[in-house]
């Protein structure tokens, strides 16, 4: 019956990250706006596009609430689009800003969305260029929404990584792409998942979960910068709607390999696994904005996460799997254990995140 329902209109699932979502993109947003020659197309369903040397991405945000414990829907709006550049191995350059703002918004409140904007620009060092501005009645969108779009250059630093990997392997991608994974490459996970879903969800139903979960949100240009002069990586992707559970699925099938991740070794905070045990829900498919998985060749593995231990938003990170030629799709070593399949899920289970 909800599958009859969901095959005649738009629900929240559609924008939860998981494989609604997905079948959205695919079977409607493609099919009519796909078709480009990009170097990396609409269709590729990469965290941006390439044309030429040039990254193009563009995000919109629609928090709810727009302010929430660690941050705000104008620090999300930077660093979304920042980290979606970043990902593909490009260095970010310059953003554009669309404001469209709620009758009724206190100047207060949008003065403190722009400060919190600025804030998030001079720490990844990318600035709003250009933007434009509207205002809608009251009541339709829980004071504003943020869209922002940002342009990206290829590195020097992605020449080198790239170099890195061709030592020890055949390697003919241009760019970090999703598709990249390999058998034996090792997955990394820079810090603790589950961050920022919760520290939303608080703020949406006025839970105390006894503690101060805050969001993770967070630019992450420059922490790449310096991973990609360490060299090694083939894939990295930034684990938002549908968590990493989702982030992984979809490096799964786009690369073609499967994925063996261990469930001991993936980080989560304590207040945030049991807030997930008090709420029935899977810290794994809960979106964040300050983190990133990584797939690096095996010989790199340890200078990588070596480097990433070493700053204040990789001191977490852990190998958490490898890919393996041995199955499709995404399989998960228990604690006891066993294994169970970490299937797709079908959303993120905290509705506007981001």
């Amino acid at each position: 019956m909800y599958s009859e329902f969901l095959m005649k209109q738009i629900t929240m699932a559609h924008g939860a990250g998981g494989s609604i979502m997905s079948s959205l993109i695919k079977n409607y947003v493609v099919k009519y706006l796909g078709g480009s020659n990009a170097e990396v197309p609409l269709e590729a369903l990469d965290d941006a596009a390439v044309i030429g040397d040039i990254v193009f991405k563009s995000d919109s945000h629609a928090v709810k609430p727009i302010f929430f414990p660690g941050g705000d829907i104008g620090r999300l709006a930077v660093a979304g689009t920042v980290n979606d550049i970043a990902v593909l191995g490009a260095e970010p350059i310059a953003l554009a800003c669309g404001l469209v703002l709620e009758e009724g918004l206190l100047l207060t409140e949008f003065e403190k969305i722009l400060e919190s904007m600025s804030e998030a620009c001079k720490e990844s060092g990318v600035h709003v260029i250009t933007g434009d501005t509207k205002v809608v009645e009251r009541g339709t969108l829980g004071g504003c929404t943020i869209n922002t779009s940002g342009l990206g250059r290829r590195s020097a630093a992605l020449d080198r990584n790239i170099s890195e990997v061709q030592k020890y392997r055949p390697f003919n991608a241009k760019w970090i792409l999703d598709a990249n994974l390999r058998d034996g490459d090792n997955l990394i996970v820079s810090g603790t998942v589950g961050d920022h879903g919760l520290a939303v969800l608080s703020s949406q139903e006025g839970y105390d979960f006894g503690s101060q979960i805050t969001s993770d949100v967070a630019p992450l240009n420059k922490l790449i910068a310096h991973l990609l002069q360490v060299g090694g990586i083939v894939t990295m992707k930034d684990p938002t709607r549908g968590g990493l559970s989702n982030t992984l699925n979809e490096l799964s099938e786009k690369s073609n390999i499967g994925i063996l991740a261990d469930e001991g070794k993936i980080p989560i905070r304590g207040d945030v696994k049991a807030a997930c045990e008090m709420l029935g829900i899977d810290p794994l498919e809960i979106g964040n904005e300050g983190k990133v998985v990584i797939g690096v060749i095996p010989e790199k593995t340890d200078d990588v996460l070596e480097m990433l231990k070493a700053t204040k938003k990789g001191k977490n990170a852990q190998i958490i799997g490898e890919a393996t030629k041995d199955f499709r799709g995404v399989a998960l070593k228990t604690a006891i254990g066993g294994k169970r399949i970490l299937a797709p899920p079908i959303g993120d289970p905290i509705p506007r995140i981001c």
